[in-house]
């Protein structure tokens, strides 16, 4: 709470009461102005801002309810606490009618008053707060646009040109790319290009389990599970006319996806425990980090619901395949954390530049804003000074902590496989991918992912 003197009146006719509350008062840091009635009040509103007024009701010449009533004390911004010998609820409801805050039966104690106005500016405070938050969120309430999305290679510009011309129709969209890639920024330009006027929303599909995602998604109605109290809106109707951005899509569970295929093809849901569907129009938009392809072949996840989701498929490439795009993100970043920190830009050098473009960069442009962040911490100079760029290794001494993992082994003897089978055909993938019994463009997939020339 502020610790400032506030301004205060006091209006009473009774001039033993208006002392004593003085002396309370004062001794509480208030400045304390008086009035014996409310047309004197009136006179002093002119003269003076207060903070808080404290209003007798039963007054000659202009009584308390009739002082509520001026447009003078109407259009103020302050807080009214009204005091009454004679009160009742009724008495109290119609100063809270009028624009009063609180109430206090007389007789009352001088530590009853300081509490009552203390609760009256905690709740100022609070008001104040709030629309100082709303002011400041509007500053950076700015609708994301595909011009927010930083880039200089060709192969983003082609991205963007594909984005702003899907981003027109109404049918579902599958981006495809790696970790860090930048997916969910491509799902708000699609959502800002689209012109729809409802809410963007993002869900992580391999963050929530099966149960809580289906009532995440979908809602469910009051006494449908235990602990179903009351009816939930699901994020299918929360972002009705807007744009549902479904990331980590191959981790969907397989009980759910027949219900995320029926609001593909009918453009409806059904809550969890009702038996009524409900027309919604909502975008979705889907992201993998995989190649669903394969999730397809493996019996991971529904074909159909493959070709629902992928009619537009657009595939971000990884940051080392678009070197011309690390330089302006870095600058970019840079100048982002530095604003944010209030702290003097350092000088980026040609050195540096040199061993931020020879990196393999495997988190993509996270791991560049990550890695940036980092260095500016370790960076108080005009010159920034980076931190060793490698690959992540175990020390020397240290067990590995991929000596064990079984995805890690899969993987290497899955790209070990797809070279031997290239070797074997001479480096023919048609032939390779028949080889190797998976289909040619999960094959393609793979040799990227595996960086295998």
């Amino acid at each position: 709470m502020s610790n400032q003197f506030r301004n205060l009146l006091i209006i009473d006719d009774e001039a033993s009461m208006r002392h004593m509350l003085r002396l309370v008062l004062e001794q509480n840091n208030y400045r304390v102005s008086e009035a014996q009635n409310g047309a004197e009040a009136i006179n002093l509103l002119y003269k003076e801002k207060f903070d808080v007024i404290l209003s007798d009701i039963r007054m000659p010449d202009m009584d308390g309810l009739t002082f509520l009533e001026q447009p003078e004390v109407r259009s103020l911004d302050t807080t009214i606490i009204m005091m009454s010998a004679y009160g009742s609820i009724d008495t109290a409801l119609a100063c809270m009618q009028r624009g009063a805050y609180d109430y206090i039966s007389k007789p009352f104690k001088p530590d009853e008053v300081v509490l009552t106005l203390r609760k009256a500016e905690e709740r100022q405070e609070l008001r104040l707060e709030n629309i100082e938050l709303k002011k400041e969120l509007s500053k950076h309430d700015k609708s994301f646009s595909i011009t927010d999305i930083i880039h200089a290679s060709p192969k983003m510009a082609q991205i963007l040109k594909l984005v702003k011309t899907a981003a027109k129709a109404n049918s579902a969209i599958l981006i495809s790319g790696e970790t860090g890639t930048g997916k969910e920024l491509i799902a708000k330009a699609l959502h800002s290009e689209s012109g729809r006027k409802g809410q963007f929303l993002a869900i992580n599909c391999s963050a929530i389990t099966a149960g809580l995602l289906e009532s995440e998604l979908f809602g469910h109605k009051k006494g449908a599970f235990t602990g179903a109290d009351r009816d939930k809106q699901g994020l299918f109707s929360i972002a009705d006319g807007g744009t549902l951005f479904l990331d980590e899509i191959a981790d969907l569970p397989l009980e759910l996806q027949p219900k995320l295929l029926r609001v593909l093809q009918e453009g409806e849901i059904r809550k969890v425990g009702a038996t009524r569907a409900e027309k919604i129009d909502t975008r979705i938009v889907a992201a993998a980090g995989t190649d669903l392809q394969v999730a397809v072949e493996q019996n991971q996840f529904r074909q159909d619901l493959y070709y629902r989701l992928a009619v537009v498929d657009i595939d971000l490439p990884p940051l080392r395949e678009r070197p011309e795009d690390i330089i302006i993100l870095a600058d970019h970043f840079l100048e982002t954390l530095c604003q944010r920190d209030n702290r003097p830009l350092p000088h980026l050098t040609d050195a540096a530049k040199k061993n931020l473009l020879s990196y393999h960069w495997p988190g993509n442009v996270r791991e560049l804003e990550n890695y940036l962040e980092k260095a500016l911490i370790f960076s108080p100079g005009e010159t920034l000074e980076l931190p060793p760029l490698r690959s992540r290794q175990s020390a020397p001494g240290r067990s590995n902590p991929d000596e064990y993992s079984l995805k890690v082994a899969s993987r290497r003897l899955e790209e070990e496989y797809i070279r031997k089978a290239l070797i074997k055909t001479s480096g023919n993938r048609t032939q390779a991918s028949e080889l190797l019994e998976v289909s040619l463009r999960s094959l393609m997939y793979k040799i990227k992912d595996y960086e295998i020339d």
